[in-house]
């Protein structure tokens, strides 16, 4: 019984390596098939549902990389779960699901909160929900965890953003003369 693991696990092993490889040359499909034959060898094989969805949504096929970086969220340490929350906003946010994009970048967040990017992407979802304040609050976050992006569009449009904010202005004194 053993022996039949350990095939197993080398037999993933092989079909995610070559599937890497297959990656790396541009060839999509077939590295596809190799990361597939990897996660049939071994469903919990949290690497291949990553580079699987990754080669899914290279090719445009949202939906499968939906699914695969939900499973690694699921099969995954908390490593491996950011990067499937992360990957997994990117895909909603790329099909118009900006509620469901902010949902997956705040879990990726509760789970590293240094995470630059997250915070980025959640602002550009933001933004697309109506949520200015919202997004120019993670922006400033994300440019503050050193996110370029964000920070060449927060000097563009509020260049005085590293300021701390003012005081609200003290109501008037009433003075009864």
């Amino acid at each position: 019984m053993l022996m039949a693991s350990v095939a197993m696990a080398d037999s993933a092993n092989s079909s995610f390596n070559q599937g890497f490889e297959k990656h790396r040359q541009g060839d999509l499909k077939s590295a596809l098939q190799r990361y597939s034959s990897a996660i049939e060898d071994n469903p919990s094989f949290s690497m291949a549902y990553q580079m699987r969805g990754i080669a899914q949504q290279q090719l445009k096929k949202y939906a499968e990389a939906i699914s695969d970086y939900s499973q690694v969220i699921t099969t995954g340490d908390n490593s491996f779960k950011v990067v499937g929350y992360y990957n997994r906003g990117v895909v909603k946010n790329m099909i118009g699901d900006f509620g469901g994009a902010i949902l997956d970048f705040s879990q990726a967040i509760e789970l590293d909160k240094k995470m630059a990017a997250a915070f980025f992407h959640r602002g550009i979802a933001k933004g697309k929900t109506g949520d200015l304040t919202g997004r120019i609050e993670d922006f400033r976050q994300a440019a503050l965890l050193g996110e370029l992006n964000a920070e060449r569009w927060l000097n563009t449009y509020f260049p005085d953003w590293k300021q701390p904010p003012k005081p609200p202005p003290s109501p008037p004194s009433e003075n009864p003369a």
